[in-house]
């Protein structure tokens, strides 16, 4: 008579995403609609000490295995501070400071940097999600017990995710981002009915000034794209940032951006402005990146100032890329009110919190409750100000 095998679960916590095997990990993130949590890209940021301890960013990813098969995975860092986050929380390490309460370091599930919603934990299918969730969730709070960790804080949550770990006692904090949708548009002339005359004639001047600079944009994808217009990416990248000080923070290092040439041209667009008079090298360029019919906008830069380049490198030009290749939703990015105005509605995202203070939850979760219906009411104003016709394609 044999015994039943009984598989053997460990839940084990790393520093690097390199101990993970890559096809292992991709297994469970592949499916996923965003590009954010795939092996490549999480491990670039590492590797190019993007994200790494001496920035801020301790990598601290809790794994779950059964036997020998990857079943579940939680992309995690303690922070240090709250930069490149892009949920603002300043105030809370103020008042924990007020209160004598160390603040940091913070146990933060969301890729570094990345203002983009999709987080959540990477659970292989046929799984109970529920209870893998669970599970997972009762690690992470012996760990920040344990460690005198003050909260543990999941940014850009995936909306189908959001609900398990609401159920779970998480509280939500509602945000906003700005999201095209495209409504079945033929093409970008198609996408410019859906605006009133007066906006209709502003996009199209916008475009206009930059052909009449003499520039025009070239969207290049995968092996399309030279090595060398990586390196270029950053260099535009950083005098950007450098032009907008502490909000353009330089999070990323060059060798971030070259690494991505080699392992992950493949979800990689950039749209780039030539000169007529010189195709050497773009004057400026932009940086997005895709999956399946998700398209997201990173970083742009210009070396000169260029009236309306930014509108049409970073809007224009991928939205009506995006019509071409049955692209669904555009992220362009953090930031920025003037996206409503080029047809980015206000939409809801969300963060989840728990802290280990009860003190400071007990001060700080009540006012969420109270912030979200505030922001509510900014979503809802926002978009009343859209600059629609009252019909939008079906």
């Amino acid at each position: 008579m044999f015994k039943e095998h009984k598989p053997h679960y460990s839940l084990v916590w790393t520093h690097t995403i390199a101990d993970i095997p890559q096809t292992a990990w991709d297994a469970l993130a592949i499916t996923l609609k965003t590009p954010f949590l795939e092996w490549d890209w999480l491990n670039n940021l590492e590797i190019s000490h993007s994200a790494i301890a001496n920035a801020g960013w301790l990598p601290n990813h809790l794994i779950l295995w059964r036997d020998q098969t990857l079943i579940a995975a939680a992309p995690l860092y303690l922070k240090g501070h709250s930069q490149g986050e892009f949920v603002f929380d300043h105030q809370w390490a103020e008042l924990a400071s007020r209160l004598g309460i160390e603040y940091y370091p913070k146990l933060l599930g969301m890729t570094p940097f990345t203002p983009a919603e999709g987080y959540r934990f990477l659970i292989a299918p046929g799984e109970d999600e529920e209870e893998i969730t669970a599970l997972m969730l009762h690690e992470i709070d012996s760990f920040c017990v344990k460690n005198h960790i003050s909260g543990c804080h999941f940014l850009y949550v995936d909306p189908q995710w959001r609900p398990l770990l609401e159920k779970q006692g998480f509280t939500t904090w509602l945000h906003h981002s700005y999201i095209w949708e495209n409504a079945n548009f033929t093409n970008f002339d198609d996408y410019l009915k859906v605006f009133n005359a007066n906006q209709r004639r502003n996009i199209k001047r916008e475009r206009k000034a930059v052909e009449k600079a003499g520039l025009r944009l070239q969207a290049m994808t995968g092996d399309e794209i030279p090595k060398s217009m990586f390196p270029l990416m950053y260099d535009f990248y950083a005098d950007t940032c450098d032009k907008f000080g502490w909000w353009g923070s330089k999070y990323l290092t060059k060798r971030f951006f070259e690494q991505l040439h080699h392992n992950y041209r493949h979800r990689v667009v950039f749209f780039a402005a030539y000169n007529e008079q010189d195709q050497r090298q773009p004057v400026g360029m932009s940086f997005c990146l895709f999956k399946e019919d998700q398209l997201y906008g990173r970083y742009w830069g210009s070396f000169q100032e260029i009236d309306c380049l930014h509108f049409d490198a970073c809007y224009y030009a991928p939205i009506e890329w995006a019509i071409a290749h049955g692209i669904q939703t555009f992220d362009p990015g953090a930031g920025g009110r003037h996206k409503k105005r080029r047809g980015f509605p206000a939409t809801p995202n969300h963060s989840l919190h728990r802290f280990y203070n009860n003190r400071l939850g007990q001060i700080i979760l009540p006012w969420v409750r109270e912030v979200n219906q505030m922001e509510q009411q900014e979503i809802d104003g926002i978009n009343a100000e859209l600059p629609f016709t009252e019909r939008i394609p079906e």
